[in-house]
């Protein structure tokens, strides 16, 4: 029985659609079946992160109609399996959970994970994929404004009961002007389950349409991924960082 987890954020740029690519991918590695699903039917960009976006059939194609689940589900280089949404501007109906939970509902069977980019904010189209998911990760960086949406979020999901697991801290910079750890913990409620340094591998992964696990997997921000992909899976994984990065960090006091 697949895990079904939302990954969310309550304000956009924090990173999401790059950790669900390569958490899914981290997670392949471990030797797990994953789904990803992009369920941002506006802004569509997982497909674009991962070489994806030519297919002829999407998530779209399902919801009206046009296509089965199998008919849309493709599979990455690295393993684990993709559903993408149109990259274009074209419009869908009204999205409800149960669309959603119509095409989960076809994926729970063979598989370990399904993975949800949901649609950063608080609208109707990420109200509907949370509330078709059992779990929720909520992604934000260490900035308030970006901590104060998230903190919407999470009282969001406690309406639908969906269980939130903690925090992804993603693009940590270590400067003075971040909120630290623990004031985030307080305000938000939940605890930090995994932090990811900014870093520049990150991007020319992007560029080469690659998760960045597999781009330079001994990158930092691939080995603080990696640890999280080990603790969803109840493993503990240490990050190594080379001492080239370690260096460079100090260097530069990061």
């Amino acid at each position: 029985m697949a895990r079904i987890i939302a990954i969310s954020s309550g304000k956009g740029g924090v990173g999401k659609t790059t950790l669900v690519a390569n958490l899914a991918a981290a997670l392949a590695q471990y030797g797990k079946s994953v789904v990803a699903v992009d369920a941002n039917l506006t802004t569509s960009n997982l497909a674009l992160h991962l070489g994806m976006h030519l297919y002829p059939k999407t998530i779209h194609d399902v919801f009206d109609g046009r296509a089965k689940v199998s008919d849309v589900l493709y599979t990455h280089k690295t393993g684990f399996k993709v559903i993408p949404a149109d990259i274009s501007m074209r419009k869908t109906k009204n999205i409800k959970s149960h669309h959603y939970i119509d095409v989960l509902y076809k994926l729970i069977e063979g598989h370990d994970f399904i993975l949800i980019d949901t649609p950063a904010g608080l609208g109707k189209e990420s109200v509907a994929a949370i509330e078709a998911a059992d779990e929720l990760l909520t992604v934000t960086n260490p900035e308030l404004p970006a901590v104060t949406d998230a903190f919407k979020l999470t009282m969001m999901s406690c309406k639908y009961s969906t269980h939130n697991l903690g925090i992804i801290l993603n693009r940590v910079k270590n400067e003075t002007h971040e909120l630290p750890a623990e004031y985030i913990e307080r305000m938000i409620g939940l605890p930090i389950i995994g932090k990811v340094p900014e870093d520049m591998e990150v991007r020319k992964a992007i560029a080469m349409k690659e998760p960045v696990v597999v781009y330079n997997p001994r990158s930092p921000a691939a080995q603080h991924i990696r640890a999280i992909a080990a603790t969803l899976i109840g493993e503990t994984y240490t990050p190594r960082i080379p001492l080239s990065y370690r260096l460079f960090n100090w260097l530069y006091g990061r």
